[in-house]
């Protein structure tokens, strides 16, 4: 498969800072990946996965989506991927089914299409019987778990995750990573960030690491912690960028 997602020479500082947030990166996303995007804090991911999903503006360089740029197709953009960020973007005051209304209005689902998702992926999470409660009174499991769903309502071809199980049980987190192995088995492109090294590890076909906004490495995990004799991803992070990943 060709790349989905192409990044060529992405440049980005932000006012006030004299070192560069992305310095001239390139990258390139096959359709079909499970890809992780890691780095320590201040790597540049988070720019990056901002610029990707147009909620941050790049100074030079482009970036193509399914053939689109973000510099001017981003409306045509946004209708082909799905975001779930790692703050939580919920109406806490409105029940699980009202959320779903609220974004899936957003989206322009039709009613009982949107009523038909809203049982299924509801059931797929475990929440349909809690579906009548204020999320803001869910666990932290569950309001992740939303998280997800909401992200999901277009039926994008490239979901982009930035921590989507950051704090919440083990058994949630096996959920949710089992549900994105499939759903990226049915051909959805994933765009995952985390802290979690292990997990990325279980989930991606594919990761770069990235540190002071160049790419360090890229390519199959598994090949790049062989090619350079580590043990694991966590070790090659740390052979290759310096830095211990922080959890926090």
């Amino acid at each position: 498969m060709g790349p989905i997602i192409e990044i060529s020479s992405l440049h980005k500082t932000y006012k006030g800072n004299s070192t560069p947030a992305l310095d001239n990166l390139n990258l390139e996303i096959v359709e079909g990946a499970s890809f992780g995007l890691l780095g320590p804090k201040g790597a540049g991911k988070t720019t990056l996965m901002n610029i990707m999903c147009g909620l941050s503006s790049l100074d030079s360089g482009d970036v193509r989506i399914c053939g689109f740029s973000v510099k001017t197709d981003i409306e045509r953009i946004k209708t082909l991927i799905g975001v779930v960020p790692q703050s939580l973007a919920l109406y806490p005051s409105l029940t699980a089914v009202e959320n779903l209304k609220v974004f899936g209005g957003i989206y322009g689902i039709p009613r009982r299409r949107l009523a038909d998702m809203t049982e299924e992926f509801l059931n797929e999470f475990g929440l349909w019987q809690f579906r009548n409660r204020q999320v803001g009174k869910y666990s932290g499991g569950m309001m992740r778990s939303m998280n997800l769903i909401v992200g999901l309502l277009n039926s994008p071809k490239v979901l982009f995750l930035d921590e989507p199980t950051v704090g919440i049980d083990v058994q949630t987190r096996h959920n949710i990573i089992e549900y994105l192995k499939a759903l990226n088995g049915k051909g959805t492109t994933l765009i995952y960030t985390s802290h979690y090294l292990n997990e990325a590890e279980t989930l991606c076909n594919s990761v770069a690491l990235i540190d002071k906004g160049r790419i360090v490495c890229s390519g199959n995990p598994a090949k790049l912690i062989a090619d350079n004799n580590c043990g694991n991803l966590e070790d090659l992070f740390l052979k290759t960028t310096g830095t211990k990943i922080s959890n926090a």
